[in-house]
């Protein structure tokens, strides 16, 4: 009786197995970083413990910086991004890339000196 518990025990998680490995696909992801490299509409984003990770962008993708919608062409390198969308093979399907504020300008320094 005993061997026949474990059997059905052992059958039982064989079966639900794969149900757990899948039950994680589909999710989002969300990586977030500065922009490494751009190769047409993928992104190396290079995250704060130093990984990379690659962010593959379409016409679905929704690119915007605070309100304002922003084209991919305008990304450049060294810009902060957060990029969320499903995750395959350590790339990122990107549905949204959101861009972090510009930079303040510096203040100007005073040219004229006080005569």
């Amino acid at each position: 009786m005993k061997k026949l518990m474990i059997g059905l025990a052992i059958l039982g998680v064989v079966m639900l197995a794969p149900r757990f490995a899948l039950a994680h696909e589909g999710h989002d992801h969300t990586v977030m970083g500065t922009i490494s490299s751009i190769d047409g509409t993928n992104l190396m984003v290079k995250t704060a413990d130093g990984k990379q990770t690659m962010v593959m962008m379409d016409a679905k993708t929704k690119i915007t910086q605070g309100a304002t919608k922003v084209d991919v062409k305008a990304l450049k390198v060294g810009d902060r991004v957060v990029a969320t969308g499903a995750e395959a093979q350590g790339m990122i399907s990107a549905t949204t890339v959101k861009v972090g504020a510009a930079a303040a300008a510096a203040p100007a320094k005073a040219t004229a000196a006080k005569k």
